[in-house]
């Protein structure tokens, strides 16, 4: 007799099979923060990776985005930086443009945050003055030569 192969009072054998659900229930309990996210807040972590071609993702949204987006005037765009996205930390690029409105005039110059998730754009929107506030712009040409 092995020493997993043992028996009860009432007769019941424990044998390979305890040990190997002994073994899964040991693999589940290490796995299960991980599959919960709960590292998920972390720069170097696989699933939220820094992207890499954020300016041409940015610049195709933009295509699509404004109602005109051909003679975009003072374009800046900030590096990646990991930011709380409801709660989860998220890369985002801080964007400052002065885009034409519908009757041609331009609106002024407006800050937008892309949002990333798994390193592709998933977002667009207008940021928040806590945003973009610290945000390093660098000029951004790819923006103001767009065409439709």
């Amino acid at each position: 007799m092995l020493w997993f192969d043992r028996v009860i009072a009432n007769g019941v054998r424990f044998g390979p099979q305890c040990l190997l659900l002994a073994s899964a229930i040991m693999v589940t309990a290490c796995t299960v923060g991980h599959l919960a996210g709960e590292d998920g807040n972390r720069a170097d972590d696989p699933r939220n990776p820094r992207p890499a071609s954020y300016k041409s993702d940015i610049t195709a949204m933009l295509r699509v985005y404004l109602n005109d987006p051909t003679q975009i005037r003072d374009a800046g765009v900030s590096q990646p930086m990991l930011q709380p996205i409801g709660s989860r930390d998220r890369y985002v690029v801080c964007l400052r443009i002065n885009a034409k409105k519908s009757n041609g005039e331009y609106s002024g110059a407006k800050e937008y945050v892309a949002i990333f998730a798994a390193g592709r754009l998933d977002q667009l929107i207008e940021a928040k003055q806590e945003q973009c506030g610290a945000a390093e712009y660098q000029p951004f040409p790819e923006a103001q030569t767009l065409t439709r």
